[in-house]
């Protein structure tokens, strides 16, 4: 099963890097790698979400997720199952941005993007599409610039969806309690 995994993983990246791959879309992979290295984008949205008391459990929910989603993916699975990137098994590749330390497995920026930006979609229905377009950007890229498999982008993307969701109903449980005895 692993072995049919890596495969579909290798085809979708010999894809990727025949056929997509110019300069103008390197220069743009880099620049939303950019956005989501260290979830530098999701924690200033957060701290600006925050800052306003109409939108500050949004803000608080949103960084509440993303330190759950970082200590379960960074914390927990890569160090577990120390799956080693698309560059390290395929040296041959030059790489166009500075190698990442970690393991592949799942993808870091993927899943604090998805797992932030489920909060701001569900709580922002308005714009909350923006924030979902700039994730799959943000995930896009780890496979275009060859630091995560496909693989490692869907598991990403399901846990930081689950993480999202699990955040979602705490804090809405602990709103209907608190309302209760109001």
């Amino acid at each position: 099963m692993f072995e049919t995994i890596l495969n579909i993983d290798l085809e979708i990246l010999n894809y990727i890097q025949s056929s997509i791959g110019n300069t103008a879309i390197d220069k743009l992979m880099v620049f939303m790698t950019m956005l989501g290295n260290k979830g530098i984008i999701w924690i200033a949205i957060s701290l600006f979400l925050i800052i306003n008391k109409k939108t500050r459990k949004v803000g608080i929910m949103a960084i509440t997720v993303f330190i759950i989603t970082g200590i379960l993916g960074e914390g927990l699975i890569k160090p577990l199952v120390k799956r080693a990137r698309p560059f390290v098994n395929y040296p041959s590749f030059n790489l166009i941005i500075k190698a990442p330390l970690t393991y592949s497995f799942p993808s870091g920026h993927t899943a604090l993007s998805f797992a932030v930006a489920s909060i701001l979609l569900k709580e922002f229905k308005k714009y909350g599409v923006i924030f979902l377009i700039l994730a799959i950007l943000i995930a896009f890229s780890r496979v275009y610039l060859f630091v995560h498999y496909p693989s490692d982008v869907i598991v990403g993307i399901i846990m930081g969806v689950m993480c999202a969701w699990i955040t979602s109903k705490i804090f809405n449980k602990k709103e209907n309690f608190k309302d209760s005895i109001d």
